[in-house]
């Protein structure tokens, strides 16, 4: 008789701010099967504006008031933390690790600055390798008067830098040296006027660059390849996730793959709504597959359950995480039971027990 199959299992990771609460991520058990979280445990770490897990699978990374934090995830999905290091810097708003999991990237919304640190064998932080400070002046307008990078993002080559810098509307583009850790700028790719591009995502084969931007709700979509030493990017298409409305105050937040990378997922505070994209894998295109609202406001974060039947939504505003039943063959989102209490969440990450 055949063994049965086992049932993967997910714990999922929610960094939060810490008004009033000193516990910045929350840790979940996710029910695959009816699309539901518990909660399982929580960590101790202040205004986690941004977590990310290390390639390996071994380590996750925490924005902190401090700098950094990086944990060791047990066999449950708990946490352990190992050290804390400075980024020599204000606080971070997001981290990314590079294909080798040697180097931690952050980004530096409110001083504009990227700092890159070494990781050492045991997951460890350690010293800064590279600290770049964006300069020039935007359209003198609110927030994009200055630079503010919100993404750092590796190509899967693991050759190239992609950070995005909301406040200059470009996203440059640096050289990673593998050895010393310092970054040389070889690109820029600039963005419309006043579009304020916010997350990356590149695709499974790493051949495609998604980039949304937040003012003007689009998302460009770019080919990469390296010719003769040096990085090539084509855009191939723009396409909003939602309607352009002049004197709207939608803005466009979270950029997520599906784990299967079928899918891409964005939200828009303002009109409060998730956004589902079908991925040609052939020619990195996306089609929109449904707009529809997350029952709460500004939905800082989204992500599909790793199935595909079910979406979570972190809605910074209102203070909860909505759930819902998707089926993207008919293009429809339901509510899924009511909404979990968690204050002021800002990322999701989900994870699969070993």
């Amino acid at each position: 008789m055949a063994a049965a199959k086992t049932r993967e299992k997910y714990v999922a990771y929610v960094s939060t701010y810490t008004h009033g609460d000193k516990h910045g991520i929350k840790i979940y058990d996710v029910d695959m099967d009816k699309g539901r979280f518990v909660e399982k445990d929580q960590v101790e770490v202040t205004n986690s504006s941004y977590v990310t897990i290390s390639h390996n699978n071994k380590y996750l990374y925490s924005i902190t008031d401090f700098g950094v934090e990086s944990y060791k995830i047990l066999g449950d999905g708990s946490l352990e933390m190992i050290n804390l290091a400075s980024i020599n810097g204000m606080r971070g708003c997001y981290l990314s690790v590079d294909y080798t999991n040697r180097f931690l990237f952050v980004a530096g919304y409110h001083d504009g600055k990227l700092t890159v640190l070494r990781l050492n064998e045991d997951g460890s932080v350690g010293e800064i390798t590279d600290e770049i400070f964006h300069k020039g002046l935007g359209t003198v307008a609110e927030r994009n008067s200055r630079p503010h990078i919100n993404c750092a993002r590796m190509t899967h080559d693991n050759k190239y830098l992609l950070v995005a810098d909301q406040g200059m509307d470009h996203v440059n583009v640096y050289r990673l040296d593998p050895a010393s850790g310092r970054v040389s700028l070889v690109d820029v790719l600039r963005s419309e006027l006043d579009s304020a591009p916010r997350h990356i995502k590149l695709s499974k084969d790493g051949r495609f660059i998604y980039i949304v931007h937040e003012w003007k709700c689009f998302i460009d979509v770019y080919t990469y390849e390296e010719r003769g030493g040096q990085p090539c990017f084509e855009k191939i298409q723009t396409i909003e996730t939602v309607k352009r409305e002049k004197g709207s105050s939608n803005a466009a937040s979270a950029l997520t793959f599906s784990e299967d990378r079928k899918y891409l997922l964005s939200t828009n505070s303002g009109d409060n709504s998730a956004v589902l994209f079908s991925v040609d894998q052939e020619t990195g295109m996306l089609t929109k597959i449904f707009c529809l609202p997350i029952s709460g406001r500004y939905p800082k974060d989204a992500s599909l359950f790793p199935n595909n039947k079910f979406l979570v939504s972190l809605n910074h505003e209102s203070n909860e995480m909505t759930f819902f039943r998707v089926d993207v063959e008919a293009g429809t989102m339901i509510m899924n039971g009511p909404p979990i209490k968690v204050d002021v969440p800002n990322c999701i990450v989900f994870y699969k027990l070993p």
